[in-house]
């Protein structure tokens, strides 16, 4: 038996946590992406060029891993919703 992290959303599109694992999943997400936009700035200097694109590169990765696991560990599908549901 698979138990849910999270639910859909009532308005809009997506999900929310409901269980401690969601909360976890998300706190754990929201540190890794404050850490690493930490990273480059350890030197006092803004990151550029390369540095930035590779920023950018990470945090594209991480947003989409979040969302497959999300999906997966949501209880129903995924559509809008206005709220009647």
């Amino acid at each position: 038996m698979t138990r849910y992290w999270f639910r859909p959303k009532r308005y809009g599109y997506g999900a929310t946590p409901t269980t401690w694992e969601g909360w976890a999943f998300t706190g754990l997400i929201v540190a890794i992406i404050a850490v690493g936009a930490l990273l480059p700035l350890r030197n006092g200097h803004g990151p550029g060029g390369t540095t930035a694109l590779l920023w950018w590169a990470f945090v594209a990765i991480v947003i989409a891993l979040t969302v497959a696991v999300a999906k997966f560990k949501t209880y129903g599908a995924w559509r809008w919703r206005w709220g009647r549901d």
